[in-house]
Order: C-alpha cells, then sequence, then structure tokens
C-alpha cells in the first residue's frame, strides 16, 4: 500500500531525517516510535509532499507519488490527519465535512456524515455547532471524521490523542479499532512509551452573582450636593464615579454604606446607586429605584463560563508535569481595588486581563509535589456582564485540579486520598486531608452507586480538605420534584479547615457551611441557560441552588487548633474543596470522571422561563400555595 525506501528532509538547511525506510500494508496498522523531535511529523509531512527539500522514493498504491504536490497527493486517496487539527473554526461540523467530500473509491470503504456521526455520537449531536466552539477533543474528532470524507485507502495520524481529554482518547482508540476492521492501514506514532500521559477538559458554565437582596438605591441630587444610600462593597468607587457624572466635587457626594445580606462580589459594582442618581438629577427628586428580580438575573452579573484544561505526565511512581491552562470569558474588574484609579486602570487596554493574570497568580496553586508545574490564564471579553462572584477562579481550577488528581492515583493504582497524602506538599497541608480521613472514616464500604470524594485546596494563607459522600442511585436521582431539579444528593460532609489563628470560630463555620452549599450548587445544579444571549431563568425560582430536598444531612465543620501567629481570610475558602470533594465523589459513584458543570446543565430545563419581554407575571400573594 505504501512504501518509503531512504527518505531523507532537511528544513532550510538542517536535515531531519537520515534515510527513513518503511512499508505499510494493506489492512495493516503500523506505528512510528520516537522521542519528541525525533522526526515523526516530518515523516508524514514528507509522505504527503509538504517538505520543501527532500530526497527518497516514495509509492502509494503502486505509483511514484514522491515529486507529486500535496493536493494531487490527497487526491489519490492518501488521507493525513496533522498535528494542529486545522478545522475551520467558523465552518461547522456539518460544513467542515462537506469541503472535504471526495468521490467513492474502488476498493477502499464509503464514509457519510451519517456513517461518521455513528462512529462520533459526539459530531452527530453538535451538527450544526462552529469549530471554534468545539472542545478540544471533539476538534481532534472533527478533524479524523474531515479526512474520512475524503474516503481514502490510508490514513496517517499525527498525534491523534494530542490535547485531547482521557474519555475522548478512549473513543479515538475505538475509532481507530473500527478503522482496522475496515482495512484502512493506519500509521499511528504513539505517546512516550515510559512515561504516560493524563489529559482532561472540563467546561464550568455561567452561574449566577444575583444576591437575595435585588439592586437597589436611594438618591437625592441636588444642584450643589447629593446623598446617596446602597449596598456598597466598593463605597469610594462610588462615590468617586457618581461625583464625575454628576459634575460635582467627591466631597459633594455623601454615600451610605446601607447594610445587607452576602452578595459574593455583586455589590462591587454599583450600577444602582449611579442609575437612581442620574434619574434623581434629572427628575430633581429624591429617588428610590429597584430593580425587578428578573432585570437582575437576566442583565446584572454572572460568574464567567469557563474551561481548563490539564495535563500531568507520571513514570515510575512519580508524577513528572502539571500544566493546566485556564480560560474565561472576562472576569470585569473595572471596580477596580476601591477607588477610582484603578477603576480606571482596568478599562485600559489589557488592564483588565493585567487584573485577572494577578488574581490568578495571587490564588491559584499546586498543592502536590508534581514535578514541573505551570498554571496560566487567559479571559476574552465577549461583552457579558461578569463579576469577582464567591472565591473567583478557585471553585473551577481546584475542581479541575482534584479530578486529575484522582485520574492520576487510578492510574498509578494508589487509593486518592493516600494518593494525595503522598505528594502533599507539606505536614500543615496533611493534618487537614488525615483528619477529614478520619472524621470521615475514609474508605468505608459503600453501597453500589454511591461514593466517597475526598479534595484540598490552600488559599488565604490557609489550608483546608473536604469529604463528602454522594447518593447517585436512581431512586435518588429521578425524586419528583415539581418544577425543580434534584439528582443526585450529597448526603455527608466533613470539612476541616485550618485558618493559622482563628477568630471566632462560629463564624467561621457559617461561613464554611456557606462555601459548602456553594460548592455543592456549582458541581450539581447551578448555571444560567441562554437563548439568544439572554439567561432563560428570571428568578431564585427558575435557579437551581443548592434547595433542602439536596442539603446534605450530615455536616461537620471542623475548625483546627492554631497553627500560627495570625489569622488568614476565611470567607470564600469553603467553595472550592467542596465543589471539588463534591465532583470526585460523582466520579467514583458513576464510574464517569464529569468534565461539564454543573453536571445536570445539559438536561431539560425543570422550569417554564418567564417572558422575555414586560410584562411579567405577578408573584404568588401565597407563598405557601408555592412551597414543596
Amino acid at each position: 500500500m505504501l512504501e518509503v525506501v531512504a527518505l531523507d528532509a532537511w528544513y532550510g538547511r538542517a536535515q531531519i531525517l537520515y534515510g527513513v525506510s518503511l512499508a505499510v500494508g494493506a489492512g495493516e496498522c503500523v506505528a512510528l516510535v520516537g522521542r519528541n523531535g525525533a522526526g515523526k511529523s516530518t515523516t508524514m509531512k514528507a509522505i504527503m509532499g509538504l517538505m520543501a527539500k527532500k530526497r527518497g522514493r516514495i509509492v502509494f498504491r503502486g505509483r511514484d507519488i514522491s515529486a507529486l504536490p500535496a493536493y494531487r497527493i490527497g487526491r489519490l486517496g492518501l488521507g493525513w490527519v496533522p498535528e494542529d487539527r486545522r478545522i475551520f473554526t467558523d465552518l461547522t461540523v456539518r460544513e467542515n465535512l462537506a469541503v472535504a467530500r471526495q468521490p467513492p473509491r474502488n476498493g477502499a470503504p464509503e464514509w457519510t456524515p451519517e456513517r461518521l456521526y455513528a462512529l462520533f455520537p459526539n459530531l452527530g449531536a453538535m451538527p450544526d455547532r462552529p469549530g471554534g466552539r468545539m472542545s478540544g477533543g471533539e476538534q481532534q474528532m472533527l478533524t479524523v471524521a474531515r479526512t474520512l470524507m475524503g474516503n481514502p485507502y490510508l490514513v496517517l495520524l499525527d498525534e491523534p490523542s494530542e490535547g485531547v481529554a482521557p474519555l475522548i482518547v478512549e473513543e479515538m482508540a475505538r475509532m481507530i479499532a473500527e478503522l482496522k476492521k475496515a482495512e484502512i492501514p493506519l500509521l499511528v506514532p504513539p505517546l512516550n512509551l515510559l512515561a504516560k500521559t493524563i489529559d482532561g477538559e472540563f467546561t464550568f458554565y455561567f452561574r449566577s452573582n444575583s444576591p437575595l437582596e435585588t439592586n437597589a438605591a436611594i438618591a437625592d441630587v441636588r444642584p450643589d450636593h447629593a446623598e446617596i444610600w446602597s449596598p456598597l462593597k466598593s463605597p469610594i468607587t462610588a462615590q468617586q464615579t457618581i461625583a464625575q457624572k454628576l459634575g460635582l466635587s467627591q466631597d459633594a457626594v455623601k454615600v451610605h454604606v446601607v447594610q445587607s445580606g452576602g452578595s459574593f462580589g455583586r455589590h462591587l459594582f454599583f450600577d444602582a446607586a449611579l442609575e437612581a442618581a442620574e434619574i434623581s438629577k434629572t427628575m430633581g427628586k429624591p429617588v428610590k429605584l429597584m430593580w425587578h428580580r428578573t432585570d437582575d438575573f437576566r442583565h446584572g452579573r454572572t460568574h464567567p463560563m469557563a474551561t481548563s484544561r490539564v495535563r500531568a505526565t507520571y513514570a515510575l511512581g512519580n508524577v513528572l508535569t502539571y500544566e493546566q491552562r485556564h480560560t474565561s470569558v472576562s472576569t470585569d474588574f473595572t471596580h477596580g481595588l476601591g477607588e477610582i484609579l484603578t477603576a480606571m486602570s482596568a478599562k485600559l487596554p489589557e488592564g483588565n486581563l493585567g487584573f485577572a493574570e494577578t488574581i490568578w497568580e495571587l490564588t491559584q496553586s499546586v498543592s502536590y509535589n508534581f514535578g514541573v508545574t505551570t498554571q496560566l490564564i487567559n479571559e476574552v471579553d465577549l461583552g457579558f456582564h461578569t463579576g469577582s462572584m464567591r472565591n473567583i477562579y478557585s471553585p473551577d481550577s481546584r475542581t479541575a485540579q482534584e479530578l486529575i488528581v484522582d485520574q492520576l492515583a487510578k492510574a498509578m493504582g494508589k487509593d486518592p486520598y493516600q494518593f494525595r497524602r503522598a505528594f502533599i506538599k507539606d505536614a500543615r497541608s496533611r493534618a487537614v486531608l488525615d483528619k477529614a480521613a478520619q472524621v470521615g472514616n475514609w474508605g468505608r464500604p459503600m453501597p453500589a452507586h454511591t461514593a466517597q470524594g475526598i479534595a484540598f485546596h490552600a488559599e488565604y494563607k490557609g489550608v483546608c480538605a473536604a469529604l463528602v459522600e454522594i447518593d447517585c442511585t436512581p431512586a435518588t436521582v429521578n425524586r419528583p420534584i415539581e418544577d425543580g431539579v434534584t439528582g443526585p444528593r450529597v448526603t455527608k460532609v466533613v470539612f476541616v479547615v485550618d485558618v493559622g489563628l482563628p477568630i471566632n470560630t462560629r463564624g467561621l463555620q457559617a461561613q464554611m457551611l456557606g462555601g459548602i452549599m456553594d460548592g455543592i450548587a456549582q458541581t450539581l445544579t447551578s448555571s444560567l441557560h441562554f437563548k439568544n444571549g439572554i439567561p432563560l431563568e428570571g428568578s431564585w425560582d427558575d435557579y437551581y441552588y443548592t434547595r433542602q430536598w439536596n442539603v446534605p444531612t450530615d455536616v461537620q465543620v471542623i475548625v483546627m487548633p492554631p497553627t500560627s501567629e495570625s489569622p488568614g481570610g476565611a470567607g470564600e475558602f469553603g467553595v472550592a474543596a467542596s465543589m471539588a470533594a463534591v465532583a470526585c465523589a460523582y466520579a467514583r459513584a458513576t464510574g464517569t470522571m464529569p468534565t461539564s458543570f454543573p453536571i445536570n446543565h445539559n438536561g431539560p430545563l425543570g422550569f417554564t422561563p418567564l417572558p422575555l419581554e414586560p410584562p411579567l407575571p405577578q408573584s404568588p400573594t401565597d407563598g405557601l400555595s408555592e412551597a414543596f
């Protein structure tokens, strides 16, 4: 089928290939083995006519193709899946396949979109999705499928598992086996035979940043002064911005910070106060402004959607590298750091990204001795109203990390807790991990479809560990709730926290309880669903934060004795470890690592969306009739 004899190739004056010879017979699957940089990809490029300078003989199906250009080689029925995918990102799946179509060939399997959708169910579920909105693994599948649409006799696959999540690697392996059955010979450079790689690609959907109290403010603006009442987390920035908007001096604007419930970052933005001030100035009268709840959900602030790609390599009982690449819709930091200068700097070109990178560097870490580690972030401004919602990047980042830690433990034949204990960086961190495992009775026998999960997090000069138990049995998952969702239920949580020097132990425990509820919600149920750019959720009735029917009945928060003379932070601390532990428990209970969060996001809506245009229906006056 294919014969390569004494192949030499150069990049400029640098010779890369020296006398490479190989042969692939009909029905064979041949692997090209070598370290990085050995020339595997160059060999494929030379075969495909993509090397400007080469020497040797290449024969395909009895014809010498050594001097043919790449497009003619492709027309002869030699397919190539490049290492870097090269799909058309602005074309849909269906359109990507259509542009690669070639006539059927005698003696070669005939591929149609329908057959490829059966081979790659992921693609069949998204025929109209643009390539640029697909995950790396889905793009890799599309690259292979597009090559097969040319009905080739033989396919060259260059690094087919590069950058692809473990589940999709398995799908690729199944695909390769299917191609083998169809007697298409393959040329597949494998991964390093000594070091093994674990990949994960995770998606975290938008979450609402609406507080329980809707956005509100009172403003009394006069010609020479103004007075504002509103729940504000950045009152100096609000005062300076409102003064600038009204044309007054800063001293002429008095701002009253009104006590309110937790906003988890929402009240860093003072849009209600600014709007009330503008309306009061126009009307010449004091104004009380109150947003409708639905406006708050649909036009307020959200936790930005993000993806997190993780790759870890291991060999001989050690983790050699850990890489994490977090990509997020831009997190709006234009509220600054409490005054107008930093607020204005965040609005400069690349200024907001600079804030994001700084906060990422200050809050994210790899808590384990995993050799060479890198964690990088990039953000893209897509025009969404986002905010620094509770714990900002940590819940998503840590969940991705802890899921990969579990995968490493499994691949290396270790217990998840013992694996963490062996690789954790210091004794203080190991102590909270040990305490959680001890109190939570880690490793106890669990019924089918139930499991324990354990996770660790370090931030704000503190360390914490969470152990959870989850029930994923059909009876629990399918509980009937009118206008609601149920799904799995976390039945037990043991949360151990060390903040250095605890000052208010009861307050600290309460903070952790709130963080646990956040973590459960973000893993299982809490997200926004968009239609034409507008969230369908319009109230807390529609938004599935952790409800009573999903609250664990057994929760223990353990505060460790002082380990430092200074206190650490705790307000956001409980979210990340809780979310990660629930995700790990779900993976163990179901046997499937979740890759999108919350896990029920892609399920059917459990509510009828409120109208997208006013007037909105009145809220029920008798709340008891709506209670569960």
